[in-house]
């Protein structure tokens, strides 16, 4: 008998001995901080992040040498090479504001205004398991993330349409 009331006490156990296995975490508060740092703008003022870092994440600590890319596309690309992880965080605009929380554009809400708009220069990405291609094309027309919208890539005449994946970035579709 006291082998079955020890057994759910065992089991109880087990989740809190794999939660310590966990490796390190990278502090988020520090890495924002990083970011905002480099950037010489705090998060929501143009030229700053867009947003807090979502502290849902759970990144590896990075060792040494968190590295922040210069800004291109309207984010910046935070990596760590010995963990192996990179991280894009949006950027404010100089003509966005934010209005009760709300961001807008100018003088139109953030909805009403295309993640990627006609003239644009995108970088299109054909990707597969082991690989992933990416080449400079231009939008042809305005489209949203999970929009759909036609490329016309630099290195070949002729449309692709592309399924918009971030701003600044569409993948080829077909390939994912």
């Amino acid at each position: 008998m006291t082998r079955i009331a020890f057994l759910p006490l065992a089991l109880a156990a087990a989740p809190l001995h794999a939660q310590a296995a966990l490796p390190p975490a990278q502090d988020l508060n520090q890495l924002e901080q990083i970011v905002v740092t480099t950037l010489g703008a705090d998060v929501g003022q143009p030229g700053g992040p867009l947003a807090p870092i979502d502290r849902r994440m759970r990144l590896a600590a990075c060792p040494i040498g968190i590295q922040v890319d210069p800004p291109t596309a309207g984010a910046v690309t935070v990596r760590c090479t010995t963990a192996g992880w990179r991280l894009r965080v949006p950027l404010m605009r100089a003509n966005m504001v934010s209005v009760g929380g709300a961001q807008s554009y100018g003088d139109r809400p953030m909805a009403a205004r295309a993640d990627i708009r006609k003239g644009d220069p995108v970088q299109l990405i054909a990707q597969g398991q082991s690989y992933s291609i990416s080449v400079d094309a231009m939008a042809m027309e305005d489209a949203n993330i999970g929009g759909r919208i036609r490329v016309s890539a630099a290195s070949k005449p002729g449309t692709l349409f592309a399924e918009v994946i971030d701003v600044g970035r569409v993948r080829l579709i077909g390939f994912k």
